[in-house]
């Protein structure tokens, strides 16, 4: 069984209960910030849609938005949560199928493997227009690995950079070290990148 079949399998069961911690969880501080970084209006792939909850706030701001996850069940509530259909796929094989002014990855590359994580982008990088941006969030360390019953790839500043080197058509304009925002996630830190082509 595959990390990412783990994973999966993981999100199809804790579905309900993974979608009610997180859905009203405050994120508008850094959707504002990715929002301020593109260059009009037009369509972002928000990618690992979860409860659809950065969707939504997407949605509300009239962007057009393509909302996926691997998660079966997770596309249902989210799709419930944002009025429109999810689309199922697995992040190392969907490809979007319009340009696209940003895109979205707020806790969901760091599911796959470093190896992993570097392809995805550099593909899905190719999507995004001239200026666009490419947001991406990781737990901050350096683990990588099986931990709650999903894999993690974690990242710090220097993973970070080594990751952007390989990948020469994204630019780093902006990382931040945030707090968790979730109820009883305290003192838990998140590396924040946003990316532009």
């Amino acid at each position: 069984m595959s990390e990412t079949t783990t994973t999966i399998g993981f999100y199809n069961e804790q579905a309900a209960q993974y979608a009610a911690s997180t859905l009203h969880s405050d994120m508008s501080p850094l959707c504002n910030e990715f929002l301020s970084f593109l260059p009009a209006q037009g369509t972002v792939l928000d990618l690992g849609c979860g409860s659809g909850r950065d969707s939504r706030f997407f949605i509300d701001r009239g962007y057009r938005v393509i909302a996926v996850d691997g998660s079966t069940e997770l596309c249902r509530l989210a799709a419930e949560a944002i009025g429109q259909p999810v689309v199922c796929y697995d992040f190392r094989e969907y490809e979007p199928q319009e340009p696209l002014i940003g895109i979205w990855a707020s806790a969901s590359l760091l599911h796959l493997t470093p190896e992993e994580i570097s392809s995805v982008v550099s593909r899905l990088d190719g999507h995004l227009v001239p200026g666009g941006c490419f947001y991406m969030s990781f737990k901050y360390g350096t683990f990588s690995g099986e931990r709650d019953g999903r894999f993690y790839t974690d990242m710090d500043e220097t993973s970070l950079r080594r990751l952007l080197d390989g990948i020469p058509a994204l630019s780093l304009v902006r990382q931040k070290i945030t707090e968790d925002v979730r109820p009883g996630h305290a003192g838990e830190k998140w590396l924040n990148a946003f990316c532009r082509v």
